[in-house]
């Protein structure tokens, strides 16, 4: 088959290596749509280093299924399927406790995180363990269906985390592919007036033609949390940081009434900010987080999809076939795209 090896930082090669054999409970999925993540762009570039060469990167496919493992009965050959990327046992005390992605014995399939990374869907097939397929409701496209990881991490951090109630005023800080989705969950979960900050007037103008935003902020302008007040007088009821620069996460404390809820859901790097303890304890807010997805959050996903409530495949901005995907590796490092696709032609 046809994968994107990479062989190094940099080294992002195309070649022909053996289709992979699912085992008893694994099923080989034929790659039909992959998101392309900015982890995945980090690992290529670089600028994450927990890589294991070589890699097979892509973690947000759907595909068909080509072939099951002799215990799989729950799905056949020609099934259309997404997959999550994060694998569970199902068995430990976190997956019991409904934390699957906290799983003591976690996989991935070209993804980030856990210990052991299996190949991802940067290639015509890949396998991945029968708990990880969710079967593709048949009104969903299968670039859409690519997108269910993400949306599903939007609904994760808004809804189950943060608990976003219908009619909250919320403020989106950093509307790039992920705030877009949160947008847009915040949008069909009903809030009131829906406001989106980010320094590009791109991401801006896509925050309110796809993402529902009401109102929109350049970060760069003067007193952004002026603004905000202005808007909103009395202060926001959910603020997402979905940027990922820890100027980001100090914008969301500073924009903090009483009873303000704010979810640390971009930023992944190690980076330090200050909270006074007596004006935290006093406004009594509720600082949340997210990351990864578990089966509930997939499927609730699916559920927005299938209901028409999200289209994730909105925030698409550039397709690319498999055999083009060094192409796809120039646009995510352009500022102005979206979400980048890899398609693998039948």
């Amino acid at each position: 088959m046809l994968a994107a090896v990479l062989k190094d930082f940099n080294k992002l090669v195309l070649e022909d290596v053996p289709v992979p054999e699912p085992g008893p409970r694994q099923v080989l999925v034929r790659i039909v749509s992959c998101g392309f993540c900015a982890t995945d762009y980090k690992a290529i570039k670089g600028i994450r280093r927990n890589v294991d060469f070589p890699l097979i990167a892509g973690h947000e496919p759907s595909g068909i299924v080509a072939a099951v493992g002799s215990q799989v009965t729950e799905f056949k050959e020609g099934d259309a399927v997404i997959c999550q990327p994060s694998g569970y046992c199902g068995i430990c005390q976190n997956c019991r406790n409904g934390n699957t992605h906290y799983c003591d014995h976690a996989y991935t399939t070209g993804g980030d995180g856990p210990d052991i990374v299996l190949p991802g869907a940067f290639a015509e097939y890949m396998v991945t363990g029968v708990e990880c397929i969710f079967r593709k409701p048949a009104n969903i496209s299968f670039e859409a269906a690519a997108l269910t990881e993400p949306l599903s991490g939007a609904w994760k951090g808004v809804i189950q985390k943060s608990e976003m109630q219908v009619g909250d005023d919320v403020v989106i800080i950093g509307t790039g592919g992920i705030g877009l989705l949160c947008m847009m969950v915040a949008k069909a979960a009903g809030a009131g007036r829906l406001i989106a900050i980010d320094a590009s007037n791109y991401a801006l103008a896509n925050a309110v033609a796809i993402g529902g935003a009401t109102h929109t902020i350049n970060a760069t302008t003067p007193d952004v949390v002026k603004q905000v007040y202005d808007i909103l007088p009395d202060g926001p009821d959910l603020v997402v940081e979905a940027a990922g620069p820890i100027q980001a996460v100090e914008l969301a404390v500073q924009l903090r009434r009483r009873g303000t809820k704010w979810n640390v859901f971009g930023i992944t790097t190690h980076e330090k900010f200050e909270l006074d303890g007596g004006h935290t304890h006093f406004l009594e807010g509720r600082m949340d987080a997210s990351f990864g997805t578990t089966p509930l959050a997939m499927q609730s996903a699916i559920r927005l999809m299938e209901r028409g409530l999200v289209d994730p495949g909105k925030i698409i901005s550039h397709r690319f076939d498999l055999q083009d995907i060094h192409k796809a590796v120039e646009v995510m490092g352009q500022k102005e795209r979206n979400k980048v696709v890899i398609n693998v032609p039948l």
